[in-house]
Formats: C-alpha cells, structure tokens, sequence
C-alpha cells in the first residue's frame, strides 16, 4: 500500500498520492470505474478535481454515493471572481453529490494580476473565506503552474493562511534557478507553517506536438523505468510533498506502482541528466492558461 502522512494541519492522513481528477476529463463511465478500481486497489484516500475539469466532477460525484468516507474530496474555484465563484461552489457541490468538500482551492493563478483580482474587493477569495465560514469547506488551498508558481504561492500564503498549496515539481523545474530557488523557500516557509505541498507534472517529459494521444495537454513519460526514476527523485529530494497522478487513467497504475515501490532511495542528478538527454526531456511550454 502506498505511504500516508499528514496533509498539513488537517486532521486527514492523505495517500503521498493523490488522485489527479483531470484524468476524467472526458472519460467514458466504463473509464471512470476503471480508475475508482485501481484507487481502491492502491488504498489511494484523497482525490483532486476542479469544476473546470469537464466530466471529472460528475463521474466522482457517482462514486461519491457509496465511497464518500474513503476519500479526502478536494475540488477548485476557477473564476476569479465572487459571483461566478460563489456559482461554482454550488455547481462542484451538485456535480460531486456532496453538502461539504474537505479541500476548496483557488485554481491556477499564474500572473500577479491574477493574484490581486483573486484577492481584490471583488475577488474569489471572498467565494471561498465564506465557504469556510458556513462549513461547507473544512479547508482551503491555492494552485498555481507554470515558471513563477514557487514566487507565487509565496505571496499568496503571505496574504492568507492557506491550507494547503498546489504547483508543479520535475527534475527539469527544478534546473530552472529561479525556480529551485523559490521552491525551496516555499516548502521551508510550508513546513514551518504546516501547510500540506501538492506536486503536479512529476512525470512531465516534454510539452507535446499537434498529435497527442494522451489526455494530459503535455507528452508524459510512459515507461515505468522512467515513471519510477522521475518519480523517485521527486519523493528522495523533497520526503514531504504530496504528488497529485497524471491526467490520463492508463498511466495511473504505473504512477502509484513507483509511489508504492519507494524505498527512500533516488536517483542521482547524473541518471537523471543521462534520461533527460536520452528522451529529449525539456522545460514545459505553452502552459494552459499562460496561452490567455
């Protein structure tokens, strides 16, 4: 079975994997129940999803009916704003079949503008406070990608005692100086606070061509040798983050495989310099909403 900690100051234990809900994107039913199977295999107990993940909320509100006490249940505010925040609070509530999530978080800020119209007069923030407030959030988190993501969730957390956050961490992430640098800064600042540190992208190899037959927006790594070896440098550089799993369902035994074959071992930087050179491992670009 796979390791659990602490998410943060929650009084949840969650799985080191988390169920990445992107997966169900556009999933058919028989898909989704394909991935409730491999998580109760797994004794995975937390799952991440986002009203802006298409099908992904309703096919988890199904599994909601019968499993709701196995699962920390995660979900995310995409507006910005408090009207239309407010509006898919209660969308995510009707779509996952539930009167309270554990997690409520704030999607993907990835410019400073986001974040000064995510916390202005008129911002989501005041969407998610209330939803806390009135208990139908126990906790709340912030989400960011792309290149300034550590920088951002700094600011963030400076501005609000959030819960939990939520940003990608690879080996190539991490030779970006900048980057490294912030991160770093973050997980300390995170573990001194108790904030829980979700990690996405740990199996990101490349930003992916006009084909991709994956259901991530990037080309993954698919062999389990690099899955395992991508994975493992994560959890040896950084023991106390969550990794969020791959946004496809074919992928996701063999990501919690890696997780639960993690032995407190990693690989070093000259393996992991050896597979970014043998697979064209690169930085990703083009990332969602930086595009806007």
């Amino acid at each position: 079975m796979i390791e659990k900690m602490n998410f943060g100051r929650s009084d949840h234990e969650s799985t080191k994997a988390i169920f990445g809900g992107a997966a169900l994107y556009q999933s058919p039913r028989e898909e989704a129940d394909r991935a409730l199977e491999i998580l109760l295999d797994y004794g995975v107990n937390h799952i991440d999803t986002s009203v802006s993940y298409g099908e992904s909320e309703k096919h988890i509100g199904k599994w909601m009916k019968e499993y709701r006490d196995e699962f920390f249940l995660a979900t995310k505010v995409d507006s910005r704003t408090y009207k239309e925040g407010k509006k898919e609070i209660q969308k995510s509530l009707e779509n996952l079949n539930v009167d309270q999530f554990d997690l409520l978080q704030m999607h993907e800020l990835v410019r400073e503008k986001d974040i000064d119209r995510f916390f202005g007069d008129k911002g989501a923030m005041k969407a998610i406070k209330e939803a806390k407030e009135e208990g139908i959030a126990r906790y709340t988190g912030v989400t960011s990608h792309g290149p300034f993501a550590p920088k951002l969730m700094l600011e963030c957390i400076d501005r609000y005692d959030f819960d939990s956050v939520l940003l990608p961490l690879n080996y190539c992430m991490m030779q970006i100086p900048d980057y490294a640098e912030n991160f770093k800064v973050l997980i300390k600042t995170c573990r001194n606070r108790n904030i829980a540190v979700q990690t996405t992208k740990s199996i990101a190899r490349r930003s992916a061509g006009e084909e991709n037959p994956r259901n991530t927006w990037y080309e993954p790594l698919e062999k389990q040798e690099n899955i395992d070896r991508s994975i493992h440098w994560n959890l040896s550089n950084f023991e106390d983050v969550f990794l969020c799993t791959a946004g496809d369902v074919d992928l996701l035994p063999k990501f919690l495989d890696a997780i639960e074959k993690y032995e407190g071992k990693g690989p070093s930087n000259e393996e992991m310099e050896e597979m970014v050179e043998r697979l064209g491992m690169e930085v990703l670009s083009g990332w969602p909403r930086l595009r806007d």
